[in-house]
């Protein structure tokens, strides 16, 4: 069990994003107070944070201050230099842990973790050159997915292999970044599980979600998502193993695909997600607020689900549609102040009340 953290304590939150900004707001309900440590100047959580450090990952002196200044550190997102976590981990503790990022921050790495748990994963095959590419697409066959195996999201750092005449060039848009091949999977659906787990080991999980993707980024998230009782259970079961077996604490998102095999675990993602947006107006307590409560060592809220609702992401110039959005009924805008309007960039959502 760790101390809770009292009101008017300080989260450290590395990331300024959109999912920093609602983290932020989460914990102001709470009466905590958040101070971000982010590289670029005027992210969206710095709208809404008590504090904000403007500094590079690999500046020490401002990292050792940020950590001094707060009382435990999160992040909203993976890809924080190991060098960094160092410096601050010496002052204060990270929640979720190190070991959640070791394994999410590489494609190949989260693959065999989670194979080892005895869960099923997509055919996988460590791409270092091209010899092992053309080896891969003998074995896995096509079509299948090239991908980085770190740094990527949102469909970049992929190249599609629809026969194995494509390797070659799938391997140039890699631009000699570590690979790893992936086969493309039957499923009728995606699903993704937000799921809590607490220092203590209590575990809560919100109801699965039905994803569908456009260009590769997550268009829509559906609750109830459309599966048998029985699917539902495995999802929780399988998101709440991989959550015991990495000591975890906070908020971790987990994608599944729906077989006739049952479930196939595609990613994780250790903090909170995309895909949870909708429990903002769909449950009491948000997955935000969830996350807040693991890494401040409160107990875990009631995150059982009030009403079916339909998340929708803006993206780029999706923004034009704000007037009209603002004017539906059971529409609930979530806007993430984004100053400059980008194809492929998210820019807000949308939840919809469907009952």
């Amino acid at each position: 069990m760790i101390e809770p953290l009292p009101t008017g304590a300080t989260i450290g939150i590395l990331g300024g994003g959109q999912l920093g900004r609602m983290l932020c707001v989460a914990a102001a309900r709470l009466g905590l107070r958040c101070h971000i440590f982010e590289p670029n100047a005027h992210p969206p959580a710095g709208d809404v944070a008590y504090a904000v450090t403007t500094a590079a990952y690999d500046d020490h002196a401002a990292l050792t201050a940020f950590a001094n200044a707060v009382d435990v550190v999160t992040y909203e997102f993976e890809n924080i230099p190991t060098d960094a976590l160092d410096v601050i981990e010496a002052i204060r503790p990270i929640r979720p842990g190190r070991e959640a990022l070791r394994v999410s921050q590489d494609r190949l790495t989260e693959k065999n973790y989670l194979q080892a748990l005895g869960l099923t994963v997509a055919p996988f095959a460590d791409i270092p050159d091209a010899a092992s590419l053309d080896a891969a697409t003998s074995s896995i066959g096509t079509p299948s997915i090239l991908k980085t195996r770190r740094f990527g999201y949102d469909g970049k750092g992929q190249a599609r292999l629809h026969d194995p005449s494509d390797a070659a060039q799938a391997l140039v848009d890699m631009a000699g970044a570590p690979a790893i091949l992936e086969g493309l999977v039957d499923f009728s659906a995606e699903i993704s599980v937000i799921a809590a787990r607490e220092a203590g080991g209590a575990v809560a999980c919100f109801d699965p979600g039905e994803n569908v993707h456009r260009n590769g980024i997550l268009h829509t998230t559906t609750v109830p998502a459309q599966i048998t009782a029985s699917l539902r259970t495995d999802a929780v079961l399988i998101a709440a193993k991989i959550l015991n077996a990495l000591d975890y604490v906070g908020v971790l998102g987990v994608e599944l695909f729906v077989t006739p095999q049952g479930l196939i675990v595609n990613e994780i993602a250790p903090r909170v997600h995309n895909s949870g947006h909708w429990t903002q107006n769909g449950c009491t307590v948000d997955q935000f607020e969830q996350h807040i409560r693991a890494v401040a060592g409160w107990p875990l809220g009631d995150g059982s689900r009030h009403s079916d609702v339909t998340m929708e992401n803006l993206i780029g110039d999706d923004m034009a549609r704000v007037p009209q959005l603002a004017t539906e009924p059971n529409a609930a805008l979530h806007l993430y102040g984004k100053a400059d309007i980008k194809p492929g960039r998210k820019m807000g959502h949308v939840n919809r009340i469907l009952n």
